[in-house]
């Protein structure tokens, strides 16, 4: 294998053969390159892109690196992934939501990513949990259960756990090839069969433009189809957290919040807008209103709630915490963040206020960084509020007074307020199928 050599016609804009991309794949499952080289290639592909060729050989590839699964989960497995944003924990209530409903959730989720938050240091924050599985044990949850929720194992896109890692720290997230192979290998290895994508775009996306997110959305269904998975995708804005709690703990005990029915707003909507999807997506309903309505009970009933604590305790966590979110981690220092002058909330810089979570700890600088599952913060405003100074914008949950001082200021400048609210991108833009585009407004 002559790794250099294919860093090389990459960094020149030529396009990789599939020998290249398939020795590119088993290199980083099988420890054959080293990080600098690895590091390399995922630039030269930043930089000068792929074709639709090369990133479905990639996709492939990466899926193929190790094990691919074929679970009898008693019904069509089916999964979503988010593309990241911040306060987005749609996954820890619509897993559950349509687990209740009958659906079969087999997920497999990653870590934080970049400003990103990611499902499973969300989920290690419940006291007990276990994310590692043997996949015998996973597919048996989602079996008797209807959902599990675990992080990417050795067996399953090994290729991809290490280049996940990597992309993080060399500045290589954002970009169309890697995300879909990366989304996609994971989806295909872990064995699921229908998938719905939820495509952020806005301040807070991974894609710099509404077009650039939609491409994004195009690469991954068209992909998805032609291996033979029935792939949905949704566009959702990330103008503003989703959620109002950002950092891992936090956001644990907003998605109980939610399925305990004590509040609701813009998580609560796609959860439930992306739960009809996977319903209709793995046959158990084949109307979206029909699919919004089961959903909308089994919150009401606490059928959702109830199949939380039973995904939890299945995988080894304290189910208690569903009842009594206080045994979740707490941080000692909580300030609150004040507005300085009279102002509509007109804009968020999403991105900067996902950094913010990861520099008070919620987040990875680099790969080998520890989480610290209490930090983070709780947003006091949505776009479009009306503020006097001494208003609250958001309340600081961090390890130091110092670290709450830093977040205070920089929580602030994310936040811009102006004499009148700018022209707001809808929360649910469009939903991509093979069939098209189809914008909801």
């Amino acid at each position: 294998m002559d790794f250099l050599s294919a860093i090389t016609d990459k960094k020149l804009g030529k396009p990789l053969t599939t020998q290249q991309i398939q020795d590119f794949a088993t290199a980083a499952a099988q420890g054959l390159a080293p990080d600098y080289q690895l590091a390399a290639m995922l630039m030269a592909i930043r930089l000068n892109g792929m074709d639709a060729r090369e990133t479905a050989d990639l996709t492939m590839a990466m899926a193929r690196s190790g094990e691919m699964l074929e679970p009898d989960v008693g019904g069509v497995p089916v999964d979503k992934h988010s593309t990241g944003g911040v306060g987005d924990t749609t996954t820890l209530v619509l897993a559950p939501l349509v687990a209740s409903c009958g659906g079969k959730v087999l997920k497999m989720s990653g870590r934080g990513l970049g400003h990103t938050g990611g499902t499973i240091d969300k989920l290690e924050s419940i006291p007990g949990m276990r994310v590692s599985l043997p996949k015998e044990t996973f597919v048996d949850i989602v079996r008797r259960v209807g959902c599990a929720v675990v992080g990417q194992s050795a067996e399953l896109a090994p290729a991809d756990k290490r280049l996940y890692a990597l992309r993080d720290v060399t500045s290589t997230v954002d970009s169309v090839p890697l995300i879909a192979a990366s989304i996609l290998s994971k989806k295909f290895a872990s064995g699921a069969r229908a998938l719905v994508l939820d495509v952020k775009y806005g301040s807070g996306a991974i894609m710099d433009t509404l077009e650039g997110s939609i491409d994004l959305a195009w690469t991954m269904v068209n992909i998805g189809t032609h291996a033979g998975r029935k792939v949905t995708a949704v566009l959702t804005s990330m103008d503003e957290p989703l959620g109002t709690h950002v950092g891992n703990a936090l956001e644990v005990k907003e998605a109980i919040d939610v399925l305990a029915g004590r509040v609701g707003g813009d998580l609560k909507r796609v959860s439930l807008y992306l739960g009809a999807q996977m319903l209709c997506a793995s046959g158990v309903t084949g109307d979206m209103a029909d699919a919004e309505a089961r959903l909308t009970s089994a919150l009401e009933s606490g059928a959702g709630l109830a199949k939380l604590a039973e995904m939890i305790s299945a995988q080894g966590g304290d189910p208690r915490v569903t009842e009594d979110p206080s045994l979740l981690p707490a941080a000692p220092v909580v300030r609150t963040v004040t507005a300085q002058r009279t102002g509509v909330v007109s804009r968020m810089d999403t991105m900067r206020l996902g950094y913010i979570a990861q520099s008070l700890g919620a987040g990875r600088r680099t790969k080998d960084d520890v989480i610290d599952p209490a930090v983070g913060f709780v947003m006091r405003v949505r776009l479009g509020d009306a503020l006097r100074p001494g208003d609250a914008l958001a309340e600081i949950h961090a390890r130091t007074e110092a670290d709450a001082d830093r977040a205070a200021q920089d929580l602030r400048e994310a936040i811009t307020l102006s004499d009148a609210l700018r022209d707001q991108e809808p929360l649910i833009y469009a939903v991509i199928t093979p069939d098209g585009i189809r914008r909801l407004q």
